[in-house]
């Protein structure tokens, strides 16, 4: 009989444990699920904000080419390329080289928003330079890193149309800039140009 009993007392705590187990991975599929959807819907704007940004960009092309064809300067060095896949967009102008890509969004990701709820949304990252010459030679897991060093601005796409993107300038503090999903493409793309072609660079000198 004891032995019985002891048989029954095991059965009912296996039987408290699953219940335990059942109850707590439920909860953590369910919030896991969650930020899939969002992250679904957010990969689908970004791939259609990207298309965007490519016309804008062809667009920005052809008038650079005009503007500065009727100053007699030669447009040879105005163009873009787009890789094969199309995460990549390299642009540029004259002296200047600007990359936009939309990698590193392969898994839900959150924008971090203080006492608010984090936005899962995809990125896309502008930087200054070749992004192909920037990870050159450089490991896969290290790529990231150093694209974030040459970062000058990146725009966050959420997953509900109804909310806005945002973007983020460096030199500005990453200070935000709210802005609708059909007007990002435009005002993301031109704020990077604005940035970093409307400034300077400094001839090198000997830091004493």
């Amino acid at each position: 009989m004891e032995n019985n009993f002891n048989s029954f007392d095991n059965l009912e705590t296996s039987i408290r444990k699953s219940s335990v187990i059942q109850e707590r991975i439920n909860l953590v599929s369910t919030h896991m699920y969650k930020q899939f959807l969002e992250y679904q819907r957010s990969t689908m704007n970004a791939q259609e904000t990207f298309v965007k940004i490519t016309d804008n960009m062809e667009a920005t092309v052809e008038y650079l080419k005009q503007s500065f064809g009727a100053r007699g300067v030669a447009t040879d060095n105005i163009y873009f390329e787009e890789n094969q896949d199309k995460t990549v967009l390299v642009l540029h102008i004259l002296w200047h080289t600007i990359s936009f890509t939309t990698k590193w969004n392969n898994q839900p990701q959150a924008l971090y928003r203080g006492v608010e709820v984090p936005m899962i949304s995809n990125r896309i990252i502008a930087m200054k330079g070749d992004f192909n010459q920037i990870v050159k030679n450089i490991p896969p897991e290290e790529q990231l890193q150093k694209v974030l060093e040459q970062e000058v601005s990146s725009l966050f796409i959420p997953a509900e149309r109804g909310q806005n993107c945002i973007i983020k300038i460096n030199h500005l503090g990453n200070k935000e800039f709210y802005i609708n999903h059909m007007d990002a493409p435009r005002e993301f793309l031109l704020k990077v140009i604005e940035t970093i072609c409307g400034g300077g660079i400094y001839h090198e000198e000997q830091r004493l």
